[in-house]
């Protein structure tokens, strides 16, 4: 029967699986005798082929199945430990996918609240953004039912959302053709607007000229709120403006960055030539914003003119004093003499009359 074919064979290959289990045992250090190992397992091993018998499946299948498995098992599960190797269920690539751009970018979100006049309001924008610009309108305010109309510079465009007092567009700033200003028109019986400018972040520093002298050194900062990319001098030389570096000598200046958003601009040993127009430039990923500094190098003499010229003023001021004090004494003198004479002759008429 086909038990019996089974069993039979089993019997055949039972010497060589003891073997092998007993060698097995012997390798992972197994305390057991041979003999009572061999016992057992052939216990099992017909107790295995009484139950495999009844499904049909070859009982050294079942176990190289078993054994061929195994290690790719552990090798799958050693690759999915290390996170490298492995792609693993689909739950597991969609964690590690990054999110896309359009989900992490983030809006920046803008309002203007109109009464009864017109307002303006300027946005940096460093890097790509999306921005929302609402133009709402205050509740005390006078202006009903308007109509309204949302404007890029003279192109109309469409709001996005719409509520009772307000209206909103979305604009996605990608690169500098979509910065500019943004229009939001009201009209009833009068007009009003809120107006957004976005642009490059501006550039802070003195808009006064730098005045030094001869032989002393210039400093110009250059600062903003954000961190640029880079930072450019320049020297307007006729009517281009030229790298700094192309103008000067790199031991005629200095520049310094004391901080990503900071830049300093150091000119040393200051001659009459250095004076002139220098700009500073901040590179941002949308565009790149300018500063203008004037330089205005003085002789060491300047500072002695004023003074000069106070002391010359103050001289001839003097001088002109003293000559009037001194026409004035030789004036009162002669008609001194004048009135002495004519009371000498009103004395001598008297005098002859009582003859």
């Amino acid at each position: 029967s086909r038990l019996s074919r089974r069993a039979a064979l089993a019997r055949l290959r039972l010497p060589q699986v003891v073997r092998i289990r007993a060698e097995a045992g012997e390798r992972g250090g197994g305390t057991m005798p041979a003999t009572f190992s061999g016992r057992c397992l052939e216990r099992q091993l017909l107790l295995l082929l009484l139950c495999t018998s009844l499904s049909g499946v070859n009982p050294a299948d079942t176990a190289m199945t078993t054994q061929d498995s195994s290690p790719t098992q552990v090798n799958s599960v050693t690759k999915m430990q290390a996170g490298h190797e492995s792609s693993g269920p689909d739950v597991a690539i969609q964690e590690l996918k990054p999110a896309s751009k359009e989900n992490s970018q983030n809006v920046s979100e803008h309002e203007i609240v109109l009464i009864g006049a017109s307002l303006e309001k300027n946005i940096s924008l460093p890097s790509p953004a999306k921005v929302e610009l609402t133009c709402k309108l205050d509740e005390n305010s006078h202006l009903k039912n308007p109509q309204v109309t949302w404007k890029r510079g003279s192109e109309t465009i469409s709001h996005t959302t719409k509520t009772q007092n307000s209206w909103t567009i979305q604009v996605a700033v990608s690169d500098s053709s979509q910065l500019g200003s943004y229009t939001c028109i009201l009209k009833a019986e009068k007009e009003i607007s809120a107006t957004f400018h976005l642009q490059v972040p501006k550039l802070e520093g003195k808009e006064r000229p730098v005045i030094t002298y001869q032989g002393d050194r210039a400093v110009m900062v250059c600062k903003t709120e954000y961190n640029p990319k880079g930072w450019t001098w320049y020297m307007t030389n006729g009517t281009e403006l030229a790298p700094i570096d192309k103008i000067l000598h790199t031991d005629k200046f200095q520049i310094k960055r004391p901080s990503a958003n900071v830049n300093r601009l150091e000119i040393l040993k200051l001659t009459k030539k250095d004076s002139g127009v220098y700009w500073c430039e901040a590179a941002f990923e949308l565009g790149n914003s300018q500063m203008r500094f004037e330089l205005k190098v003085l002789s060491i003499a300047a500072p002695l003119k004023p003074f000069i010229a106070i002391v010359a003023e103050v001289a001839i001021l003097v001088i002109t004093i003293v000559l009037y004090e001194i026409y004035s004494k030789k004036k009162g003198k002669g008609g001194k003499k004048e009135f002495d004479q004519i009371e000498q002759l009103k004395s001598e008429d008297a005098t002859g009359t009582q003859k």
